[in-house]
């Protein structure tokens, strides 16, 4: 049902235009004031669809209550008609600057006041139906972008399972080593959605491995020289897996993969970056990672106390690992050993044991 504010000092004006209203369409609401401050007052908690204005009026013109209704919040393209005198010219430059839509001229032309009322109700239908049809776009939107997100988080996930069946660590490792990093991260003050990115990422790092040979891989003893430089590889190969793709997620899981054995003093790989000049997802995983590795059990290898490994990040600080990423970590020290009795591994055998 259409609703019509009609604002006017004159009693007669408002019984002649809600009449001439319901020519228009019998199921119009007028909504009649003959106080421009009480209309003013309705319009903070009713919507009109059409205003119809006088300009003269006591308290309040029609200028100033454009003005003020203008201001509401919703209101900028409801339809405004002002009713003025002919020769009042310079009144409706102003009323067209401050948001009015039409005139009509005094006395009244009935043909043209139907006419105008006409056109500017058909015009807040259209508006209406955008503004549903906009409403309903950014659900779909919203439901398209999370659907697609969420194909992408399983995508990761399958793939670091593809990686875990090959590597000795474990899937309580990644995400362990995933929420570590958000934490970092959240200690740096990236941003909620960079926090989000750095966890979902994160367990892609070592995807790489998936081409290392398994001699290699599932070496229990110390690595050969020759044999260390092809498990090095596994960085480069992560990157290769990862780039070039139009996901934003996958793009900083390749970031990581190549980054995270890289040293903050330069003597890391792939590229011997140093400092800033490695990204910060992979300053951050590189403590994350190196940390849950070093607490945790393998094959070949016991887990080091947690005061150990402690010990070694502060003893690496600025040489291994950026500073501030080993600040931010022990900043979230209490939710670091929450994390890491949350996602215990299953005991390892120790092949030395067999």
């Amino acid at each position: 049902m259409p609703r019509v504010l009609i604002v006017d000092d004159n009693a007669t004006n408002l019984t002649l235009f809600r009449h001439l209203l319901k020519k228009v369409d019998d199921t119009i609401e007028s909504i009649c004031f003959d106080d421009p401050l009480k209309a003013i007052e309705w319009c903070q908690t009713s919507e009109p669809d059409l205003v119809l204005l006088d300009y003269m009026m006591p308290f309040m013109d029609g200028l100033e209550f454009i003005e003020r209704f203008r201001i509401i919040d919703g209101y900028k393209e409801i339809p405004i008609i002002m009713v003025t005198a002919d020769t009042e010219n310079d009144v409706r430059h102003r009323a067209l600057e401050l948001g009015a839509h039409d005139f009509l001229n005094k006395p009244i032309d009935k043909t043209e006041l139907l006419a105008r009322v006409r056109n500017l109700l058909a015009l807040r239908h259209t508006q209406l139906e955008l503004s549903d049809r906009a409403a309903w776009l950014a659900i779909e939107i919203k439901r398209a972008t999370a659907e697609l997100m969420a194909r992408e988080k399983e995508m990761v996930l399958r793939l670091s399972k593809a990686a875990e069946h090959r590597d000795p660590e474990t899937g309580q490792h990644l995400l362990r080593m995933a929420n570590y990093s958000r934490l970092i991260a959240r200690e740096l003050n990236l941003s909620e959605a960079e926090q989000e990115l750095i966890l979902e990422a994160a367990p892609m790092h070592d995807i790489g491995k998936v081409a290392t040979p398994d001699a290699i891989l599932l070496k229990q003893g110390k690595l050969t020289e020759e044999e260390f430089v092809i498990m090095k590889q596994h960085a480069e190969t992560g990157y290769s897996i990862l780039r070039d793709s139009d996901s934003l997620l996958l793009r900083t899981a390749a970031t990581m993969a190549l980054n995270h054995h890289e040293k903050f003093d330069g003597n890391g790989y792939p590229r011997g970056l140093k400092g800033e000049e490695i990204p910060i997802s992979g300053r951050i995983v590189a403590v994350a990672d190196v940390f849950d590795a070093l607490t945790s059990a393998r094959p070949y290898k016991k887990a080091w106390s947690l005061e150990d490994a402690v010990q070694f990040l502060k003893d690496q600080t600025g040489t291994h690992f950026d500073p501030q990423c080993v600040d931010a970590f022990f900043r979230a020290w209490d939710e670091v050993l929450k994390i890491h009795e949350r996602y215990q591994d299953e005991e390892i055998v120790n092949m030395e044991q067999l």
